[in-house]
């Protein structure tokens, strides 16, 4: 789940916080440990060996920070017991679950020296800029560990066959955290991945509303990692950092999580096949893709350091990922319609206005009295790019299984 989706990422839950973190720090007893909290004031350590000082800004909790979620799981359970729901298909869980067993990319993150000399190579306004995409995804990618190993342990009485994928997806979610993790630490820092799941907040979304947002968030994940792999391939002089060259196969784990969600929502007719489902399903197309878009275009460094364009990049996801979509959802937006881009880029505007003031030096009351028509032009930008005619896509009764990639 390696997306930075702030508004809908479907990720976690309060009940399996452990007292030992899953990722232990004495890893990395070298490097500068970041505590990532809900405030925004900075937090240093010196690093024991080194003695170098690395001064962290905490991420500050707004619409377009990752955030950690939390469901009904008494409800999981009633939607995944084979004697109240008739519409499980158990023989397409099976497969899925022997897709999931051969586990493709067992030994595919295997570090070599190739990450810590670009690392060291990377500096300035850019190696910053690497650090964050670091710790977004790393957080992104644990969260979506924490809601899978939930999920596993609680439905592992009500449907085994279902509660091992989520157990095996959240092998895949800990592994790309911790990938992410270790590449932290060639810039001397390191996630207490503990910390931040006793310290995180939590949202409630209701079940279906974690199926559309996670489908939306591996599915976009996909095209994201695959657009960027394929890119640094044509244009091998933009490799600035070897992380992505591991993306090839790194995204077909999103798309297998995607395919899953996906037989999930076909086993729960009642999410795809009303009037509701259709309001549903756009608002959530929305939510990620205004958020992706956003986030990106705050970040445009990153993508130029790579060599992309982040408003073409971002357009390309969007329209591939609303394409696979279209598959499942009722109703998706219509994104190829240039009126779509255009509202895009003039929420980007308006945020860009709202960052503005958040920066300048007045006292809090003024900045809210400022923030206001902005935030009202936001909102009024946001209805009106959800009330575009919609495109009526695929639904429950049609939508096949996804053909599966050769990996």
């Amino acid at each position: 789940m390696a997306t930075e989706m702030a508004l809908v990422k479907p990720i976690s839950k309060f009940s399996s916080t452990s007292s030992t973190p899953i990722f232990s720090n004495s890893r990395y007893g070298k490097f500068a440990t970041v505590r990532m909290s809900s405030t925004s004031q900075p937090t240093t350590k010196t690093a024991s060996k080194g003695g170098k000082k690395a001064a962290k800004t905490a991420i500050k909790e707004t619409l377009l920070t990752p955030r950690f979620y939390t469901t009904d799981f008494d409800e999981m359970e009633a939607l995944f017991n084979t004697e109240i729901n008739k519409n499980l298909n158990q023989s397409e869980f099976e497969a899925l679950l022997q897709e999931f067993k051969t586990d493709y990319n067992q030994t595919h993150f295997v570090r070599n020296k190739e990450f810590k000399e670009a690392a060291d190579k990377i500096d300035g306004p850019l190696r910053q800029i690497f650090v964050e995409f670091l710790e977004r995804s790393c957080t992104a990618e644990f969260s979506g560990f924490l809601l899978y190993k939930e999920l596993g342990r609680r439905l592992k009485k009500t449907n085994p066959v279902v509660a091992e994928i989520f157990s095996l997806m959240s092998r895949d979610e800990a592994r790309h955290a911790g990938f992410l993790n270790k590449g932290l630490s060639d810039f001397n820092l390191a996630l207490d991945l503990g910390f931040l799941t006793k310290a995180r907040k939590y949202t409630f979304f209701k079940p279906k509303f974690i199926f559309y947002a996670t489908y939306l968030s591996e599915k976009i994940g996909y095209w994201r990692y695959i657009t960027i792999y394929r890119h640094l391939k044509e244009n091998p002089e933009y490799q600035c950092y070897p992380i992505f060259k591991y993306f090839e196969n790194w995204c077909q784990d999103e798309n297998r999580h995607g395919d899953f969600f996906s037989a999930l929502l076909k086993a729960q007719p009642q999410f795809l096949n009303d009037w509701k489902a259709k309001l549903w399903s756009r608002f959530f197309c929305l939510s990620v893709y205004v958020t992706m878009y956003l986030n990106d275009c705050q970040r445009t460094a990153f993508y130029e350091g790579i060599g992309l364009d982040t408003k073409e990049f971002d357009m390309h996801v969007i329209i591939e990922t609303n394409r696979t979509t279209a598959r499942i959802f009722p109703a998706v937006l219509d994104v190829e319609n240039p009126e779509f881009k255009r509202r895009l880029d003039k929420m980007v505007e308006i945020n860009e206005q709202l960052l503005a003031v958040g920066e300048t030096e007045d006292i809090p009351l003024v900045k809210n009295l400022k923030r206001i028509p902005l935030i009202a032009a936001l909102a009024s930008e946001l209805l009106a790019t959800y009330l575009m005619p919609p495109v009526e896509s695929g639904s429950v009764d049609f939508a096949e299984f996804e053909p599966r990639l050769v990996y």
